[in-house]
């Protein structure tokens, strides 16, 4: 769990650059149409809303990368932005080497099968950025400190991370050709199965749908159920201008239900994370969910509200999964239809609201009031009942220790009684600090006195490991760093 949470906090800065590029999307779409129902785009108005709609899209498109880098720094010691490199290092590997064309070439059998096809197009999505992020900072964590003899060492310590990531990525490419279409195809087979189940169907896919977001293999699940992978095709046939007497089922209930929830759930469970934050965070998480809100509302852009939860609350994600799952059953019950292009927000609304196959869109209001009504308690209730590591109600860890005060700002004598009670320089084998504190690897833990370092004004010692000792000094501690590394000299 703690993993899962360290990995939430490393998805912070990635997710934070996405709000703003879901709005620009949503008032670029707003003033120029045509880029999501086609057609001729001319005049200044109708350019500036492609422009909007190219700059948003610009990150959006390319989410994955920013979460390959923010992984990649987020997950490495003292964030170095050699992990970063290394994940990088790590994502063009694997995509390359599971490219479609690639894989076709390597297993021609593969061409064979529209599913397996299909689960390679999808290969780069936020799943395999996460994986490929976690590859570079395990790896750089793991070797930063590698020596190599000397023919080879200017490949050493931190220069090798990349090359390691590298191979590692290759058997992990390796492993995924096999493993990925066989999940991707049995996810396939599920939505078949369920295609025919009417209402509880649609809300069986609503669920899975968001539940497999942090994955990718959503992909699976929406080329059955949105395209023609089996028949269906309930977005493309719903915006080519037909009705429900046109197809076999209920046209537009496969994309219905994501409306009250995009649109109105989303703000009322982020204003629940709001009014649950610690005081002193509360601004830092309204800067942070409040944006996200507005973004999936103007144009359904969820996953800078989901990506910036799902992994500091896992059970509190797979709830909101459920509550898609329970209004996609009641929006179609209710007869509500609507489309989308890009996704649910209030756009697409505004647009497919004048289709044939629309129905009842009046319906948005009180379904909305609704969503916003239950999302907001069922998340309020969850969070504080069990405490959940929701944005804005993090471990105050790092706070603290940059609130530690020295017992003087003479670092020289801070970093002589850390020097002393650490056991003297012969005792350290590596010197590196981090935000707030100093790291240290020792060769004997008998010889750490606690009672010394903290005389200095130290606010704790941590031994995490049976050589590790990080000595937490606060926001200065580049200081006593730098005069630690001189005595040790």
């Amino acid at each position: 769990m703690k993993y899962l949470q360290k990995l939430g906090k490393a998805l912070m800065l990635p997710v934070a650059c996405l709000p703003i590029c879901g709005i620009l999307m949503g008032i670029g779409y707003l003033l120029c149409p045509a880029t999501m129902q086609g057609g001729e785009i001319t005049g200044f108005v109708p350019l500036l809303g492609l422009f909007l709609v190219k700059a948003g899209a610009a990150l959006i498109d390319n989410m994955a990368l920013l979460f390959v880098i923010g992984v990649g720094v987020g997950m490495s010691q003292d964030n170095d932005g050699t992990g970063g490199i290394a994940a990088l290092a790590s994502w063009l590997m694997i995509t390359t080497l599971l490219n479609t064309g690639f894989v076709t070439t390597l297993m021609p059998s593969i061409a064979d099968s529209a599913n397996k096809t299909l689960a390679f197009d999808k290969i780069a999505n936020p799943f395999i950025a996460i994986i490929a992020g976690i590859i570079g900072s395990s790896c750089y964590n793991r070797f930063k400190g590698t020596k190599l003899p000397d023919w080879l060492s200017f490949f050493s310590g931190k220069r090798c991370v990349a090359i390691i990531a590298g191979v590692v990525s290759i058997v992990v490419s390796v492993i995924l050709l096999f493993v990925w279409p066989i999940v991707f195809g049995a996810l396939i087979a599920v939505g078949e199965a369920i295609a025919g189940m009417g209402a509880v169907g649609a809300g069986i896919y609503a669920f899975l749908n968001r539940l497999l977001i942090p994955t990718g293999l959503h992909h699976a699940l929406n080329n059955v159920f949105w395209f023609d992978t089996i028949g269906l095709g309930d977005l493309s046939h719903f915006w080519a201008g037909e009705t429900s007497a046109d197809v076999t089922w209920s046209l537009g209930m496969y994309m219905s239900g994501f409306f009250p929830c995009m649109m109105f759930g989303i703000p009322g469970a982020a204003l629940a994370m709001i009014q649950t934050a610690k005081p002193e965070k509360r601004k830092q998480a309204i800067g942070l969910v409040l944006s996200a809100a507005i973004c999936a509302f103007v144009c359904g852009v969820t996953e800078p509200f989901e990506f910036g939860f799902m992994f500091l609350a896992p059970v509190l994600y797979l709830v909101y999964a459920i509550l898609y799952g329970i209004f996609t059953v009641v929006t179609v019950a209710l007869g509500f239809r609507a489309g989308f292009c890009f996704s649910a927000g209030a756009t697409d609304l505004l647009f497919s609201a004048s289709l044939p196959a629309a129905a009842k869109t009046w319906l948005i209001i009180p379904l909305g009031i609704a969503a916003f009504i239950v999302f907001y308690v069922v998340f309020r209730f969850a969070i504080t009942k069990f405490d959940l590591k929701t944005p804005g109600r993090e471990d105050d860890d790092e706070e603290a220790e940059k609130a530690v005060v020295l017992a003087n700002n003479d670092y020289t004598e801070v970093a002589k009684i850390i020097l002393e009670g650490i056991g003297g320089k012969e005792n350290v084998t590596s010197i590196d600090n981090c935000i707030t504190r100093l790291r240290l690897e020792i060769k004997d833990q008998a010889r750490v006195n606690e009672k010394k370092i903290k005389s200095a004004g130290i606010a704790g010692v941590i031994r995490p490991g049976k050589n590790s000792v990080q000595v937490i000094v606060g926001t200065k501690v580049q200081f006593v760093a730098d005069e630690f590394k001189k005595l040790c000299k």
